[in-house]
């Protein structure tokens, strides 16, 4: 409301309490009141309130560190890539072998947040009431249980609320045990993941929300969750884990730019206190090669549009063969070819190369885990 107001160039009289909150929308005008006999002494004339003056943000945002996660260092460096380009991931593993830590930690990788990011989070958060001054600038984090609902998910009820993937504006929304959801919760994903945004009819009325959210989903290889762990637990048969992997479907998965393997960490990983980077040392990384993606195309590359994809993304001679080979190999659907040259070019970025190379198509090709597998 006092976005809305602050853009007519209005002022805003609202309740003490909710000042700081409001406040937060640059250059609006905010009167705190304490009493309606102070708001109809403010509109008659006869005493005028003071405009509520916001005290600056001074504590940064806190997130867990990467460098508590011992080993999977192709893990972290997936999730680098995924944070510099707004890339989806899938970590299939066994459990117990870090997947929720790293999902934990992924929003303290990510950029920092714009005035305008933060500021479009906190107004979707502020319609449920959940919405932090504290946690200003803050990456939001959704890790919704296995049995919500489509409703409690995407949003909707007879008067339209946003569901998670909204309240994960810019920030990330984890969804664990993947196959446990059901699939028709799963396929209703499918154009927010797209489009960015969710839109729910009803009878009475119809609401547009935000979701541009990054994905980040877990699950077990097999129905057991030991498929290819050392100490050979699992017995599931073939058909099991081929049914186990098909609650998920083709389309869903083709949405998901990086699909990864998350091993059993090695005795001597545990053991190793001094586990390499932080999330400060990733984060800085991250950070020029968004910078590098804002300059060229004013947005990361996950957002890219097929024509943008054919103009900004073809890779060199070698590179576009070894595309070539991938695409008959892998049998890659139109869309995961696509989402093969973006994540290319966000390893480009990285890197600091103005051209995709073979290397950078081989590490991206790698990132399709669940079709190399088909």
């Amino acid at each position: 409301m006092t976005y809305r107001a602050a853009s007519k160039g209005r002022a805003f009289i609202l309740p003490r309490a909710n000042a700081a909150e409001a406040a937060l929308v640059e250059e609006a005008t905010v009167y705190p009141a304490q009493s309606l006999l102070q708001v109809a002494a403010h509109l008659a004339g006869r005493e005028a309130m003071q405009p509520y003056i916001s005290q600056p943000q001074t504590v940064a945002p806190h997130y867990p560190d990467m460098s508590e996660v011992r080993g999977q260092a192709q893990a972290k460096r997936a999730l680098e890539i995924a944070a510099a380009g707004g890339h989806s991931v899938l970590m299939v593993g066994p459990p117990g072998t870090g997947k929720s830590m790293l999902a934990a930690r992924f929003p303290g990788i990510l950029p920092q947040m714009s005035e305008a990011e933060a500021l479009q989070s906190a107004a979707v958060q502020s319609l449920d009431g959940s919405f932090d001054v504290a946690k200003w600038k803050t990456r939001p984090y959704r890790a919704p249980h296995h049995t919500a609902s489509g409703v409690a998910l995407v949003g909707g009820g007879s008067n339209p609320r946003p569901g998670e993937i909204s309240m994960a504006l810019h920030g990330v929304l984890f969804l664990d045990e993947l196959p446990e959801f059901e699939r028709k919760v799963l396929e209703v994903l499918r154009e927010p993941l797209e489009s960015g945004r969710i839109t729910i009819s009803r009878a009475a009325r119809r609401a547009d929300f935000p979701a541009q959210f990054q994905l980040i989903a877990a699950m077990n290889p097999c129905p057991c969750g030991y498929l290819g762990h050392y100490n050979g637990r699992c017995r599931c048969t073939p058909d099991q884990v081929a049914r186990y992997r098909g609650k998920i479907s083709g389309p869903f998965l083709d949405r998901i730019d990086i699909q990864i393997e998350v091993p059993a960490v090695a005795q001597d990983d545990l053991l190793n206190k001094n586990d390499g980077e932080t999330s400060a040392d990733l984060q800085a990384r991250v950070e020029i090669a968004r910078q590098r993606q804002l300059a060229r195309q004013d947005k990361a590359n996950a957002l890219l549009s097929v024509t943008e994809i054919d103009a900004l993304c073809a890779p060199d001679t070698q590179g576009a063969a070894l595309l070539q080979q991938a695409i008959s190999r892998l049998n890659l659907s139109a869309r995961a070819y696509h989402r093969v040259l973006k994540v290319a070019r966000t390893i480009a970025d990285l890197a600091g190369s103005g051209n995709i190379l073979a290397s950078h198509i081989a590490e991206a090709v790698q990132y399709r885990r669940m079709d190399r597998q088909g």
